[in-house]
């Protein structure tokens, strides 16, 4: 078979390594629009046991990349400078750059070299190939070339993705008011000396603080104002952070003919509920086992939508709650500090009182 993956973020890296590994003998092509080690943000965070859902399938992958994660077991909500301590919510995290070497150093073992600075100048170059993996982001130029029935909303918050020298212990999220409006921060380690660090606000805050008006410099001065408490000192640095309302990408079809798509091309998942990445690399999995067991590419990719569709939906329902919650969250910020963390960790609609008290005894019981 030969295929064509475009985009080299973790779907596509991972589905390359994984298919080859399969079958030695399929010719796959790795394009990439950007250089090797352009990256926006900072970290990535996974929710729950972190990779576990590699190790019985890929040991050596799970081996190399859980070592050198960031781990922690508690969340903390911090609201009017009181810090809510919810244990049991594990988490785990790992820079977006060193995740991204790795998985190149996986897919140079079974002989793949991905093509970077390398944007598709026309459809044109997505034909001859048996398969074409569309892996290329939110922004997805492989799926403006036929119909998904893609729709494409965004929620009304607007966030900057920072980091900072800070270490944090756990992943918290710090909850400020002032004279402009209402902001929060998502901040948790990613690296032994690194934090990520998400600005985020309502767009009337946005407006109000007259961060439209401000440059790069003038914006995290001002950030580093509200949030002198967390930062403690230290400052926040950018990497290509620019105020971005986050897209709800969706598709009424996974595929059209040969062409397919994965991760964020595919759909988008609230970050605040850590689970983007692993849907990613999930979906490489998935797309892998399917074309193993069907022989014709058509019939694999519906057998993809099929198994897949239902399980991504479900998570997603719970992204687009959580999601919502952020939108609204200056309603909330009237709460008792005990009062708002039951209100953040129930947002998702996956997390009850009774489940509360089986997996965050202690924040449970106080």
């Amino acid at each position: 078979m030969n295929i064509l993956v475009v985009g080299a973020g973790p779907a596509g890296l991972y589905f390359a390594y994984l298919a080859k590994r399969a079958h030695p003998h399929w010719q796959i092509r790795v394009v990439e629009q950007n250089p090797a080690d352009a990256t926006f943000g900072f970290g990535v965070v996974f929710s729950d046991k972190a990779l576990e859902f590699l190790r019985a399938d890929d040991p050596t992958t799970y081996e190399l990349i859980t070592p050198q994660m960031e781990t922690w077991h508690d969340l903390t909500v911090v609201h009017r400078g009181k810090p809510v301590v919810i244990d049991g919510i594990g988490f785990a995290a790992i820079g977006r750059l060193h995740l991204l070497r790795l998985l190149r150093q996986q897919l140079a073992t079974v002989g793949i070299t991905p093509q970077f600075e390398h944007p598709l100048a026309s459809a044109a170059e997505l034909d001859g190939y048996d398969l074409v993996v569309a892996a290329d982001g939110a922004n997805s130029g492989v799926r403006r070339t036929a119909d998904f029935g893609t729709r494409i909303t965004h929620c009304t918050n607007k966030f900057a993705w920072y980091g900072t020298r800070r270490r944090y212990e756990t992943l918290t999220q710090t909850f400020i008011a002032n004279e402009h409006g209402s902001f929060n921060a998502h901040h948790y380690r990613h690296a032994p000396d690194m934090s990520t660090f998400v600005a985020e606000c309502d767009a009337a805050t946005w407006e109000r603080a007259g961060f439209a008006r401000m440059g790069e410099r003038e914006t995290i001065e001002y950030l580093e104002r509200v949030f002198a408490a967390p930062l403690a000192g230290e400052r926040l640095v950018s990497n290509k952070s620019i105020w971005r309302n986050f897209p709800n990408v969706r598709n009424a079809r996974w595929s059209a003919g040969d062409r397919v798509l994965i991760g964020d091309a595919l759909r988008t998942a609230h970050f605040s509920i850590g689970s983007g990445t692993r849907l990613a690399m999930e979906d490489a999995i998935a797309l892998v086992k399917v074309l193993r067991e069907h022989a014709e590419v058509r019939e694999a990719l519906a057998a993809f939508e099929a198994a897949r569709r239902p399980i991504v939906e479900k998570l997603v329902a719970a992204a687009d709650a959580s999601g919502a919650w952020y939108d609204g969250f200056p309603e909330h910020m009237n709460l008792s500090p005990r009062d708002f963390a039951w209100s953040y960790i129930q947002r998702s609609g996956r997390v009850d009182p009774q489940r509360l008290a089986r997996t965050s005894p202690r924040f449970a019981r106080t």
